[in-house]
């Protein structure tokens, strides 16, 4: 007893020495407004009836809106870093364009959702709730700068997405696409967890500042830390959708409603890229000659493979889940090529950056598409696009538009990403570096097959006998998200410096 009580004396000082972390509530406004949001969100939708549950979605989308705010003040007031926890948390140009590109891709969305109600399946403040607490682990993911916080970040944006890929609970598809998603997205959390223990072992910290520090002192990697820099990548790969851990992607895309396979085949591959970017360009930028071939190999077999798959496809979302693959391996073309020189690693930044916004908006476009036909035709076929053009002309000229930004034909914004992406792998200028931008030229020729495809199905073949060509009706909130998507997929394309431009700012340091 006396001996407890003197250790106590001891206990007792440290304890009232022990200091609370320091937080910066202005840098960490978004996350408190759209946290406030999902709590009013559940709130309202618990004594809010059946039938006006739209009311939710509207809410939803105004508290996105409202997060942007603090977002644009932080960019425009403050330009220097704020950090916390010890450079756990950064709040800088990178993570402030990365959280507007996650909120303005979770908007679009909640206007591509807000009509999507199909026999009593879809619940409107059940999804609202869910795809914003999925967009709250994203929005934490672009500041996170730690093991620990880039984990839990994407266990909060991942969790909620299992459960919405479900979401038709009647549909044995949505079922099994709920449940393949899930199971793998287990199996490569748990990968990657156990790589970031051995980068933990091999560092002592899990700052990625620290481990950065740590490593580039050793004469060289040990085998230790080159391991667990394997196992991070291949379970972020699974995210990303990267070849071959790409295997649920085709099936969730096809299985889940499509609002919310527009949101996994553009947020979640966008937070995957995020953490690779902050893994890579802040914890083991030194370690080039690891991660740079296993990059290289995933970028070569990603675009390949997604491509030459996609064209044997006869469903629209399945081609564009094969579509969405083989732009994952485009945006993988940086990583591998970007070495140690400076220079290289600026442009592989700007480079996979402008994709990402420029990604977003092409393919949330070209879902809100699909959308708006298959409320006609039911059907999900590429022939069900026959002679689109006789009785919806509106809505066959912005799918047009939408797949020839992703094939990367001028003057819309597709081009201009592939152009940085084709000007980092010169830039660099290793035998692989030319390789892979060979490869990546060659798969480019191959995809335009398949997106020409289904414009000559749109343009050129008649309308199939006996189906109906009544002009198809685009409610206001799907129409917005198709404005919305258009008018940036042709602006990049006329106006690339901008863009550019938000690149450069944005490089992750």
């Amino acid at each position: 007893m006396l001996a407890a009580l003197a250790h106590l004396g001891p206990l007792l000082a440290q304890t009232a020495s022990f200091k609370a972390p320091h937080l910066d509530y202005y840098a960490l406004l978004p996350e408190i407004v759209l946290t406030g949001v999902i709590v009013l969100i559940l709130l309202l939708d618990l004594v809010t009836d059946e039938p006006n549950k739209i009311i939710v979605t509207n809410l939803a989308g105004v508290g996105v809106l409202a997060t942007l705010v603090p977002i644009v003040l932080l960019a425009t007031y403050h330009h220097h870093p704020r950090s916390m926890l010890g450079g756990a948390y950064v709040v800088d140009n990178f993570a402030l364009l990365l959280k507007g590109l996650f909120l303005a891709t979770g908007y679009v969305v909640l206007l591509m959702g807000a009509n999507y109600i199909e026999e009593g399946d879809y619940y409107e403040g059940e999804f609202s709730f869910l795809l914003l607490s999925s967009l709250l682990g994203m929005v934490v993911m672009a500041s996170a700068r730690d093991l620990i916080t880039i984990f839990v970040a994407l266990e909060l944006l991942s969790i909620p997405a299992y459960m919405l890929a479900g979401w038709r609970k009647r549909d044995l598809k949505s079922n099994e696409a709920s449940l393949k998603y899930y199971l793998l997205g287990v199996l490569s959390s748990a990968i990657m967890l156990y790589g970031m223990s051995l980068i933990f072992g091999a560092t002592g910290t899990t700052v990625l500042a620290g481990i950065s520090e740590t490593l580039s002192a050793s004469a060289k990697v040990t085998p230790l830390a080159t391991i667990g820099i394997f196992f991070i990548i291949v379970g972020f790969a699974f995210k990303v959708s990267a070849v071959p851990f790409h295997s649920w992607a085709p099936d969730t895309y096809e299985g889940a409603p499509t609002p919310v396979t527009a949101f996994l085949s553009v947020g979640s591959k966008t937070a995957g890229f995020v953490a690779l970017f902050q893994l890579i360009y802040v914890g083991f930028i030194h370690q080039n000659r690891v991660w740079g071939p296993l990059f290289w190999v995933l970028a070569a077999l990603t675009m390949t493979v997604g491509n030459l798959v996609a064209l044997r496809q006869t469903n629209i979302v399945r081609m564009l889940a094969y579509s969405s693959i083989a732009q994952a391996g485009y945006i993988l073309v940086p990583f591998a090529v970007v070495g140690s020189n400076g220079k290289a690693i600026a442009e592989a930044q700007t480079a996979s950056m402008v994709y990402l916004m420029i990604y977003a908006a092409m393919n949330l476009g070209a879902f809100a598409i699909v959308i708006a036909v298959a409320r006609r035709t039911r059907s999900g076929e590429i022939s069900s696009y026959a002679g689109l053009f006789s009785y919806a002309p509106g809505l066959t000229v912005l799918m047009t538009v939408f797949l020839f930004a992703l094939a990367g034909i001028p003057p819309l914004g597709g081009w201009f990403a592939k152009f940085l992406i084709f000007q980092s792998a010169l830039s660099a200028g290793t035998p692989a570096a030319i390789v892979l931008a060979v490869i990546a030229g060659v798969n480019s020729v191959i995809a335009l097959f398949y997106y020409s495809a289904i414009a000559k199905e749109m343009w050129m073949n008649p309308v199939p006998e006996g189906e109906s060509i009544a002009p198809i009706r685009v409610p206001a909130s799907l129409g917005a998200a198709l404005g919305i998507t258009a008018v940036v997929v042709v602006a990049i394309g006329v106006v690339p410096q901008v863009f550019a431009r938000l690149g450069d700012l944005a490089r992750i340091h």
